[in-house]
């Protein structure tokens, strides 16, 4: 049987989104209780969030997670959002409480930062239940000790060295989820495919660009 194409519906009002690159499509995907996660957007920003095809929401922030601030973009997102619950500047028994605060709320996965002792994630994975996201910056992590200590999927950002690292760990964990950033480009992230990504985390431009181009184009009709 002939395969057709998806049909493509969208509307006058809905039809400007941000859309991940469609490279991103030829990754195996991870599939969390039925879903399958290819793509994840990287932000925070709520009118972002509502407005991608993304498959998931990769919602980690440079301040100390607050539950008010997973519960709006948890209620924000039509898809599932993984949500950043510290391990950095926010240590202890705070992480864990978020963490699961994080569950309660209807986070897909927790997202625990690269400096999270293995104690901690030891403490968050007796304490929840859904996955629980590591952040691996460096081809010298101890990834078997993440393993060991809870962690269910890792979250590769080592900028230039991202495939590098997929890479190594794809070779000792052929099996293993790993989402990793993309870069920039579509070689940059078929780069980190084909060395194991099973998902990629894509940056989206930020509003101000975004609203700088619509207001250029409002210019442009006004002359």
């Amino acid at each position: 049987m002939e395969k057709r194409p998806a049909p493509i519906i969208t509307t006058n009002l809905r039809g400007h989104m941000i859309e991940v690159p469609e490279v991103i499509r030829k990754a195996s995907g991870i599939v969390i209780l039925g879903k399958r996660i290819k793509s994840l957007i990287f932000s925070t920003d709520v009118a972002v969030i509502k407005n991608t095809n993304a498959d998931a929401v990769m919602s980690v922030y440079p301040f100390t997670p607050q539950p008010i601030i997973t519960q709006s973009l948890i209620s924000a997102s039509d898809v599932p959002v993984f949500c950043g619950v510290g391990g950095g500047t926010t240590t202890g028994k705070r992480v864990i409480n978020l963490a699961l605060d994080a569950e309660f709320k209807g986070a897909m996965a927790v997202v625990l930062n690269s400096p999270t002792k293995n104690d901690i994630l030891q403490g968050v994975r007796d304490t929840i239940d859904i996955p629980i996201v590591i952040t691996v910056i460096s081809i010298l992590d101890d990834f078997e000790a993440r393993i060991s200590s809870g962690a269910t999927i890792f979250n590769v950002s080592g900028a230039r060295d991202t495939a590098k690292i997929v890479r190594k760990i794809r070779e000792r964990y052929p099996d293993f989820p790993i989402i990793a950033t993309g870069g920039p480009t579509e070689e940059s992230i078929r780069e980190t495919i084909e060395a194991g990504a099973n998902a990629i985390t894509y940056t989206p431009p930020s509003n101000t660009e975004i609203m700088k181009k619509l207001m250029d184009k409002y210019r442009g009709q006004n002359y």
